[in-house]
């Protein structure tokens, strides 16, 4: 099939240290080209992130509070539909399935957070294709690194263009969001904190990032 993003993960064992050490230096960029494949190939999709690349030269307001909690919704949902999926479907080590439980309940009540709080202007629910990321052990962990990696990229990118009030909510999420990027990190193998400041992700950035992986049908 055409358009399909081929990326190597490894196992997750201690024979293979060097390999994580060496892939845990490697930037978020260069993470999507190194690290899903191994297990099998994933569709080419979009991510509808419209309008955004404007917005931060924009003044904190509801309404691009909206805008910007709509993109997060979406990467919300992809996650808590991921973890959903990866649970029932994948063979997973019990770590990597305590993981994939514990983390899935934490992005539904997320989702249920932002789309409380965006009422009416929440945006239509996505549809997702995993394929053999819910369905393969290291095809899993290496999608569980990126995509948790960008979802705490992506909040902290949009913070400054966000009011105060909605910030705060904000920043309880991603708080939450950093923990479980450090904590798959960890269970593969990679350093948890690599680095001793963290680089946002502008939305462009994100949403290129996103439809790389194909996860994103609608």
């Amino acid at each position: 099939m055409a358009g399909h993003v081929s990326i190597a993960v490894f196992d997750e064992c201690p024979g293979e240290q060097g390999a994580f050490d060496e892939l845990s230096r490697t930037t978020r960029g260069t993470l999507l080209g190194r690290a899903v494949a191994a297990g099998g190939t994933l569709l080419a999709g979009g991510i509808a992130i419209g309008g955004l690349p404007g917005l931060a030269a924009a003044a904190p307001s509801p309404a691009q509070d909206a805008a910007i909690l709509n993109v997060v919704l979406q990467l919300e949902e992809l996650e808590a539909a991921f973890f959903t999926e990866a649970e029932r479907r994948a063979r997973l080590t019990p770590a990597l399935r305590r993981f994939a439980r514990v983390v899935g309940a934490h992005e539904r009540a997320h989702v249920a957070f932002l789309r409380n709080a965006l009422g009416s202007k929440a945006r239509k629910r996505s549809t997702f294709d995993f394929g053999q990321a819910t369905r393969e052990r290291r095809a899993f962990a290496a999608a569980a690194v990126l995509i948790e990696d960008t979802v705490v990229a992506a909040y902290n990118g949009q913070a400054a263009n966000l009011t105060k009030r909605t910030l705060a909510a904000a920043a309880s999420i991603v708080s939450v969001e950093a923990r479980h990027a450090g904590w798959i990190r960890a269970i593969v193998g990679l350093d948890p904190a690599p680095d001793p400041t963290d680089v946002p992700m502008s939305a462009t950035e994100v949403a290129r990032t996103v439809r790389k992986t194909g996860f994103v049908r609608r």
